[in-house]
């Protein structure tokens, strides 16, 4: 028997929760998904009730959960969406056993990820991504006294150093690629949006005894067995940073396997979406990172419009439009900001590992013209990430579109694939 529901949303995320609560609010009979153990994606990973006002967002996270929890709403966690088999349905694992889910109308937020650049040493242990880093240190992991480099581009490197110094870890850098002149005109358009100016300068005050090193990047990580020391550069010179974990990400890409499943257009890295935040598929709406890397806020909002619109009530999904502009103006400004400088590409060496997952080498994919040709000809993207790592690293680094996608979207038990639906997983695709 297939459960099926008004609504499904995929992702518990902030922009996730605020559409699932809005409908169910509305009335409609609503299943919220999510692959987490908890709700609230990664910027509130690991907040409890008891401590959340501790935290950037806290206050919004007890506010949404609050709601969340009142409205009639079904949530399923550990739930990880594999396939649409047919339109109006979708194909899941959920707590290790397949099950199938039957949906009117459908709203993903399944957020973003780190971009990860090849780099000689990045598959050193001790080298982490910096929002991974943090989801760890969440979760438990301890970094006290552990000596700590942030590298690569965005805000989310300040945000985790300012967590990871808050967990007494030392931070003995802070290297954004980004020149000074871009961040110093992106600083400038914050300031009609003091919120975030106030955010940005916190974390910066967390980390004030860490140097913070605009136009630098590391080039090299090194050590015997785990990361011990990194080698950066500002274009002129170099230097060595010993260290203990190297935290590096470059900015943010959208988690798109989903949307591009279901057919979604695709438009300069995001799912193309209209004022309801519909998609160019009937029924299905994208919201959050999907739409622009824009943050908490944009996410909200995103997610309430389209919650609404799903319930029938344009009128107060319209109401926010004026609103989500002012938010949608600062995710572009946060892209242009960020835009990653052509000598990244320069970084990986012949034999630097580009596709973790089958051991492939910058040189072997040097001979490809095209990524189904480096798939075909080394297997690059044919591993357990299906290419989310090395795929966007690819897409930088040789101009290769990667957008094919099939299912399963992530490694599934046969039975699951094959449609036996409560199946437990005795082999993984």
């Amino acid at each position: 028997m297939i459960d099926r529901f008004d609504l499904v949303v995929v992702g518990a995320g902030p922009g996730g929760i605020a559409a699932a609560t809005v409908a169910a609010e509305a009335g409609m009979r609503v299943c919220l998904l999510d692959n987490n153990a908890a709700p609230g994606g990664q910027i509130w990973r690991g907040f409890r009730a008891d401590t959340a006002r501790q935290y950037p967002h806290g206050r919004a996270f007890l506010y949404w959960l609050t709601r969340l929890r009142k409205a009639n709403c079904v949530v399923w966690h550990s739930a990880q969406v594999i396939d649409r088999p047919r339109p109006g349905l979708l194909r899941m694992e959920r707590s290790g056993e397949g099950c199938d889910l039957g949906f009117e109308q459908l709203i993903l937020a399944t957020g973003a990820r780190e971009r990860f650049l090849p780099f000689p040493g990045w598959t050193l242990p001790g080298v982490m991504g910096a929002g991974g880093l943090q989801a760890m240190v969440k979760m438990g992991l301890d970094p006290r006294n552990k000596l700590v480099v942030v590298a690569g581009s965005g805000p989310l490197l300040l945000a985790a150093a300012a967590g990871l110094a808050s967990a007494d870890a030392r931070i003995v850098g802070i290297y954004e690629q980004a020149r000074l002149a871009q961040l110093a005109s992106f600083g400038l358009r914050l300031l009609g949006q003091p919120a975030k100016l106030i955010e940005g300068v916190g974390y910066r005050l967390k980390t004030v005894g860490a140097p913070y090193r605009t136009s630098s990047w590391v080039t090299r990580a090194e050590g015997r067995g785990r990361v011990e020391s990194v080698t950066v550069t500002d274009g002129r010179n170099e230097w060595k940073q010993p260290c203990d974990w190297l935290a590096c990400g470059f900015h943010l890409i959208a988690n798109l396997e989903l949307p591009r499943l279901l057919g979604c257009r695709i438009t300069r890295g995001y799912v193309e979406v209209d004022a309801l935040q519909k998609s160019t598929v009937p029924g299905v709406a994208c919201v959050g990172e999907l739409t622009g890397i824009g943050g908490l806020e944009k996410a909200v909002v995103e997610g309430q419009i389209a919650g609404w619109a799903a319930a029938g009530h344009e009128a107060k999904a319209r109401a926010l439009a004026p609103r989500l502009k002012k938010l949608q103006r600062f995710a572009s400004h946060l892209d242009h900001a960020f835009a990653l400088r052509s000598e990244l590409r320069a970084l990986a060496e012949a034999e630097t590992t580009v596709c973790r997952c089958e051991d492939v080498s910058h040189a072997a994919l040097k001979e490809c013209s095209s990524w189904r040709e480096a798939k075909l000809h080394t297997r690059c993207g044919m591993g357990a990430c299906q290419g989310r790592v090395c795929g966007a690293a690819a897409e930088f680094l040789f101009g290769w579109e990667t957008s094919s996608v099939r299912p399963p979207i992530f490694p599934s038990a046969a039975a699951t694939l094959a449609g036996e639906a409560n199946a437990k997983p005795a082999m993984r695709c």
